[in-house]
């Protein structure tokens, strides 16, 4: 999954570059939900709701994050068991191969995590800021 990054607010600090050969820091929030020991939604699960929105079956979701088709299919089955509905919805193969599409608690699923994600960010950003200036660069 692309990390996600927030450009400088107008007049904000820049801070200075990173020394050459060290790595720029980036921020990344993952949020998890667990039920018990398992994690319902969290940032693996969603990335693989996403590539199955763009892939069209789970299958190649499972190549496009190079994951097996079995541990998609466990991640998959842990979102169901968690949620009230199901977040995807699989036809079986065949002649037109099947397939797989996310229901509309799937695509709900993706839009509230990602809501979340920017407004934690949104409501942290100055301290966000402060640590990113604490870093070794």
């Amino acid at each position: 999954m692309p990390a996600r990054t927030s450009r400088p607010e107008a007049g904000a600090r820049t801070p200075p570059r990173t020394a050459p050969g060290r790595p720029e820091p980036v921020l990344r929030f993952r949020i998890r939900i667990t039920v018990g020991d398992m994690i319902a939604v969290g940032p693996g699960k969603i990335a693989l709701l996403e590539a199955i929105d763009q892939a069209g079956s789970i299958t190649g979701a499972a190549k496009r994050l190079d994951m097996s088709y079995r541990r998609a299919w466990i991640l998959l089955d842990e979102m169901n068991r968690s949620l009230r509905h199901p977040v995807v919805d699989s036809a079986k193969g065949g002649a037109d191969g099947g397939g797989s599409a996310l229901t509309d608690a799937g695509r709900q699923l993706i839009a509230l995590y990602r809501h979340i994600e920017q407004t934690a960010a949104a409501a942290c950003r100055d301290d966000i800021r402060k640590l990113m200036a604490m870093l070794a660069r």
